[in-house]
């Protein structure tokens, strides 16, 4: 299995698939800087290659040089996007996801109409540079893993019913039934209207509130790719305290101005200390103390049926390998068994016989070990699939390989009250 990081670069093009015409570029080393930037003739031939397939009703994916993986995605016959990774372990699952997050993100900024009807294509490549901050950091590290698994990133708060009660009685009182809590992109509580979001805007807006420039308050025009594609919604975002942040979607009302400083001190200045007890959840996940066995380095649980995920790399944060590797380890191993060994996360409702026998044969669990050659190094990483969840676990070269299964049980039991 590859280590996919950042030791490599990403390519991100976005041309109008009439015409051809780039609309952007991106890279993971230096956004769209001229040293970073493709040649124009590598971006006509890569465009140039898959029209040349579709006019011949040839569709093409992806394709694979020693060092390159290369995706291509057309979205309402409009757009054209096209990821170009040398990224050790880049997989095809991962980019094709990364590429529906980026339509996704364009979307929420300027609204399908503008993209699937491009009028003035200097006007829309200037609307699309809203986007440019939240499309980055999707090509960056982030700690945040949504993107791929498309599951909402979530930290599970130590006085949950405590939030939960205070968010719907903020909600009735701001007059929007789309309202969460976040701290650092990641859901800590959310109303029921905002649960029954769609994709990928449940992923989408949280990200988005998370990677924007800290503010004590935002009114911010959002179209929902999903619910909303062509009329926008408005995100208004409150500060509670540094990085734990109110999200509220509403149509013309509430005015920002109703929000007052009063009304927010009436419902969460009773809550300072568990929202205080919120903001380490950012990185950590989990509440201080919940007891996880010493050997665990990191873990991703998946609710498949809610569509939320937590995800954390904190436990014994003083062992090798860094968060950072950690973190590339399980996303590399998510696209593994993803890919090759678990079934899709949603399956259609109108199942063939020979679908169901399939899901019938699928693996429970699967785990791999690396470092082997060399008594107590490497790392191991096991994944462990009962009803809606599934669990991952990155492990420390001291675990046993016959426990792993056994530990994976043990934790994901441990964990299921909680997601």
């Amino acid at each position: 299995m590859g280590e996919e990081g950042t030791e490599g670069t990403v390519h991100l093009l976005c041309l109008a698939a009439s015409s051809g015409v780039p609309l952007f570029c991106r890279s993971n080393r230096g956004g769209a800087s001229a040293r970073q930037q493709l040649p124009f003739s590598v971006i006509g031939s890569l465009n140039g290659v898959h029209m040349f397939g579709q006019n011949l009703g040839v569709q093409l994916n992806s394709a694979r040089t020693q060092d390159t993986t290369v995706v291509w995605k057309s979205f309402h016959d409009s757009i054209t996007l096209i990821v170009l990774s040398s990224v050790e372990g880049s997989s095809e699952l991962r980019l094709e996801r990364l590429l529906q997050m980026v339509f996704g993100a364009m979307v929420l900024f300027v609204g399908l109409e503008e993209l699937t009807n491009i009028r003035n294509v200097e006007r829309l490549k200037k609307e699309l540079r809203a986007s440019y901050r939240l499309i980055d950091s999707f090509l960056g590290d982030s700690e945040l893993i949504g993107d791929l698994t498309q599951c909402v990133d979530c930290v599970v708060p130590p006085e949950g019913s405590l939030l939960q009660e205070a968010l719907s009685g903020f909600a009735e009182a701001a007059g929007t039934a789309f309202v969460s809590l976040t701290v650092s992109g990641r859901v800590v509580a959310a109303t029921e209207s905002w649960w029954r979001l769609g994709m990928p805007e449940a992923v989408l807006v949280p990200w988005l509130a998370g990677s924007l420039p800290p503010q004590a308050a935002r009114d911010y025009p959002v179209y929902l790719p999903h619910g909303s594609p062509t009329v926008p919604h408005r995100l208004l975002t409150l500060t509670l305290l540094p990085g734990l942040e109110l999200c509220l979607l509403c149509g013309p009302r509430p005015p920002l101005s109703q929000l007052d400083p009063q009304l927010l001190e009436r419902w969460w200045q009773p809550l300072l200390d568990p929202l205080r007890a919120c903001l380490p959840l950012g990185p950590r996940g989990l509440p201080a103390g919940f007891p996880l066995h010493s050997d665990i380095l990191g873990l991703l649980l998946l609710h498949l049926e809610l569509k939320r995920c937590l995800f954390t790399v904190q436990p014994s944060g003083d062992k090798e390998p860094s968060p950072e590797q950690r973190r590339r380890l399980l996303r590399s191993f998510y696209t593994l068994v993803t890919a090759t060994h678990f079934p899709p996360e949603q399956g259609p409702p109108e199942e063939k016989v020979e679908d169901a026998a399939y899901r019938a044969q699928v693996p429970r669990a699967c785990y791999l070990v690396s470092g082997t050659e060399k008594p107590g190094t490497g790392w191991r990483l096991v994944a462990l699939q009962l009803g809606p969840r599934r669990l991952l676990l990155l492990l420390s070269a001291q675990s046993p390989t016959h426990g792993l299964r056994g530990l994976a049980t043990h934790t994901l039991h441990a964990l299921t009250p909680l997601l």
